[in-house]
């Protein structure tokens, strides 16, 4: 899977969880290529390379909820053990610990993705400071260019399905929907 699939598929998988992007521990596994356990056991061994704050421990109700809302998780509905949810800080540091080319690859994107998330909501911050019309053009603008290069749809690869993202701003509304293919070899 070249990089821009990776992106793509990082992206996807965010989460927010406590007002926080996370990634839940069996996408980061899966993201790796490890299996859910060896991430987990990666925690358990390096206790001091995950402070609070790098992993958030999703209880019950939590884990019902990824069911009830994600298909992917539906293999969680009879696990005895709830999922972690890793967030950046968590991935950077899961990244120390799983050394292997796919881990790397992985790991760029997740950077990438998570730095455009932050670009992002840093451009949209700014948007009810700005005085003139001029600076709020600008900021718009370089919204629009970091949600495009967010949802660039030439990185999908995924099966055919739908997904609607909506933003309400005070100065603007975005509505973007994408109907994501397979793409063919």
């Amino acid at each position: 899977m070249d990089e821009v699939a990776i992106f793509g598929e990082v992206r996807s998988r965010i989460l927010t969880v406590n007002d926080q992007q996370v990634l839940i521990d069996r996408d980061v596994a899966e993201l790796y290529g490890v299996e859910t356990k060896e991430v987990n056991q990666a925690v358990k061994n390096n206790p001091d390379k995950f402070p609070p704050g790098y992993i958030i421990a999703l209880d019950n109700a939590a884990k019902a909820e990824l069911v009830k809302n994600f298909d992917r998780f539906d293999p969680l509905k009879h696990s005895s053990v709830p999922p972690s949810a890793f967030t950046e800080k968590g991935l950077y540091m899961m990244a120390t610990i799983l050394k292997s080319s796919k881990a790397t690859q992985t790991t760029i994107s997740i950077i990438e993705t998570f730095a455009k998330l932050r670009e992002l909501s840093k451009a949209i911050n700014q948007l009810p400071d700005a005085r003139d019309k001029s600076a709020q053009k600008s900021l718009m603008q370089k919204s629009g260019e970091i949600l495009a290069e967010i949802l660039d749809e030439n990185s999908m690869e995924t099966t055919g399905d739908e997904t609607s993202i909506e933003i309400n701003l005070a100065v603007m509304k975005i509505k973007r929907t994408i109907k994501r293919e397979k793409k063919k070899n």
